[in-house]
């Protein structure tokens, strides 16, 4: 790992003698080892992209850090921007400039998929202390998902996306919670095991998993064994009234009539069942999750607290990834190739790790107000190129 300039890997000795991993502090991108030209670059297309009357999305924050220096953190755009959609304009109805809601640093945004990060590192905290098997079969643990049980998935194909199972099923269209898990216990592989196919199926098997071994609901095990100790006080499933505002929910494009949302979660499935779950539904910020890079990148620690031990860290990132992405262009444009690690979320969020330069990359927006759209990773692509050229330039 890259040492920077002024001794900022040094670590802290907290009160009691102990070495403690440093914590994030604000600084410049000198400070962090980065190429400030490409960084105002950075923060000059962000705001780009949420200007003109149809906005790639219509806020966003970024933050940019390396080692434990956060060197950009920057709002644009609209928290709030509209009352509605008008599907015969195929527009937005925007609110008076009065009545809407500036994006701020601080704003909370829907994590969507990001969810499934948290899910997993509180599934490998189990695995370290020896509560799961990481090749151990589902049915182990929940034998009444008999369809799981009957094929052999294990926990690795859970959290690898390799276990067969269809993308997603339509929970929302189930009349009572009772249905939905009788669905969700029977549904079978769609295809054989081993090939990679992405479904949110799999971290709500997951959760379940962790639910049953623990004796704890899978909210509960991300507020104590994650945000609590790491001190991620704006992270957590909602409701979350103060957040970023999604979509104006309505069929036939999307699966549910919900009306615009804000401080709700956007996932249908993860709405129906009660806004935890293991694949969607966690909100956060920008600084939160500047927190969770920082531990990962820093082998699972924080300050004085320890999330994961630097091996069961090392596991989550090896290929093919436990619940992370690896080395995606797609998403992470010149950061992919040489470990780096990340996942996107359908609402508009992102964050990529580059491990080999000890760097990371948020981008939040709400790409989703005040509907969906065709999914378009080019912008979070591009910026993944500019913090590589930021690294590469310093």
């Amino acid at each position: 790992m890259p040492t920077l300039e002024g001794g900022e890997h040094a670590r802290e000795r907290g009160g009691s003698g102990e070495l403690s991993a440093p914590r994030l502090r604000d600084g410049t991108p000198e400070r962090a080892g980065l190429d400030p030209a490409e960084l105002r670059h950075l923060v000059r297309e962000v705001h780009v992209l949420t200007t003109g009357t149809r906005p790639w999305a219509p806020g966003a924050v970024l933050v940019v850090g390396r080692g434990p220096v956060i060197a950009v953190e920057e709002a644009a755009g609209w928290a709030v921007r509209y009352a509605a959609y008008d599907e015969d304009a195929d527009a937005g109805v925007e609110l008076p400039p009065e009545e809407r809601v500036p994006m701020t640093v601080g704003t909370p945004f829907d994590l969507a998929s990001l969810t499934k990060l948290f899910t997993s590192v509180a599934a490998v905290q189990q695995i370290e202390r020896g509560t799961l098997g990481i090749d151990a079969r589902v049915g182990a643990y929940l034998p009444d998902f008999t369809a799981a049980a009957r094929h052999g998935i294990t926990v690795r194909q859970l959290l690898t996306h390799t276990s067969g199972l269809p993308p997603e099923l339509p929970l929302y269209d189930y009349p009572d919670h009772a249905r939905r898990l009788a669905a969700l216990r029977s549904e079978p592989p769609a295809g054989g095991a081993g090939t990679y196919r992405y479904s949110d199926l799999n971290m709500l098997l997951l959760q379940h998993l962790l639910e049953r071994a623990t004796g704890r609901t899978l909210d509960v095990l991300v507020r104590d064994g994650i945000t609590r100790p790491l001190g991620m006080t704006a992270t957590g499933f909602g409701p979350c009234p103060g957040a970023a505002a999604t979509e104006d929910q309505r069929r036939p494009w999307a699966k549910a009539d919900r009306g615009m949302l804000r401080g709700e979660v956007h996932d249908e499935n993860a709405w129906a069942l009660g806004g935890v779950a293991g694949h969607a539904g966690l909100f956060s910020t920008g600084r939160d999750l500047a927190v969770f890079c920082r531990t990962l990148l820093a082998g699972g620690s924080y300050g004085p607290a320890r999330i994961l031990g630097p091996d069961f860290v090392e596991l989550l990132f090896t290929p093919p990834g436990l619940g992370f992405s690896l080395d995606q262009p797609w998403f992470m444009g010149d950061l992919a190739g040489r470990g780096a690690a990340g996942h996107t979320g359908f609402t508009g969020t992102s964050l990529v790790l580059d491990r080999a330069t000890d760097t990371f990359l948020i981008l939040l927006t709400n790409a989703v107000h005040p509907r969906r759209r065709r999914p378009d990773s080019a912008p979070r692509a591009a910026a993944g190129t500019r913090v590589a050229r930021a690294v590469r330039g310093a």
